[in-house]
């Protein structure tokens, strides 16, 4: 069964499907491919859920999809698939997103909230944008082969605050401490984007893909 990239209309997923398909052919981890099709979701062996933008947005967008959502949350919360959530993707797994004075139910899946980002140094901007060092929190299987210091790529003005400090796996500092990576069972989300985060980003991947929680 193939890694499904969910294509809802959220961005251009051609640098993240040559990502994913390069490191698949690395992994010897079968085939990959993009897809809004409930049908071909419902089959996956692992789901990889995008998102750029509004967090609102990208919910009500998923939701458009007819029949998407339900056979997302099927394959990774019944039938237990390895999910990756990446930005918006990311945030969704949240209770809740509090983006524009919205109130916006998220998926639930890690309890907590999507909050702006609140930088103590007036100097620095929002959006955080660019490069900025992990800190791993604690070790997880996709983060294999990562270490403190390394760098990834961001772009957003809001994070994962997660209720449980268990789940929250890695971080990074922009005038405070912002959640990097969270998950929690066969769950996993990045708030940067690995497609763009050069050898770190490839390493997680591959390790994702690998990965049988």
């Amino acid at each position: 069964m193939p890694t499904v990239i969910v294509d809802y209309n959220s961005g251009n997923l051609h640098s993240a499907a040559k990502s994913f398909l390069r490191m698949a052919a690395e992994v010897d981890a079968g085939p990959v491919v993009v897809s809004s099709d409930p049908d071909i979701v419902a089959g996956a062996d692992r789901i990889v859920l995008p998102g750029v933008g509004a967090f609102a947005d990208c919910r009500s967008g998923l939701a458009s999809y007819h029949g998407l959502f339900e056979a997302i949350e099927d394959a990774a919360i019944r039938r237990a698939v390895p999910f990756l959530g990446i930005c918006v993707g990311m945030q969704m797994m949240a209770s809740r997103g509090l983006e524009h004075g919205l109130d916006t139910p998220g998926f639930d899946w890690i309890r907590g909230e999507v909050v702006a980002l609140a930088p103590t140094d007036p100097a620095l901007k929002i959006p955080h944008l660019g490069w900025n060092d992990l800190v791993i929190d604690r070790p997880h299987p996709v983060l294999n082969g990562l270490q403190t210091g390394d760098h990834a790529y961001f772009v957003h003005s809001y994070h994962l605050a997660a209720s449980n400090p268990a789940d929250r796996l890695a971080h990074c500092n922009y005038g405070g401490e912002v959640t990097a990576v969270v998950g929690r069972d066969n769950l996993i989300g990045t708030q940067f984007h690995p497609e763009k985060s050069q050898s770190t980003g490839l390493r997680l991947i591959g390790n994702f893909l690998e990965w049988n929680p």
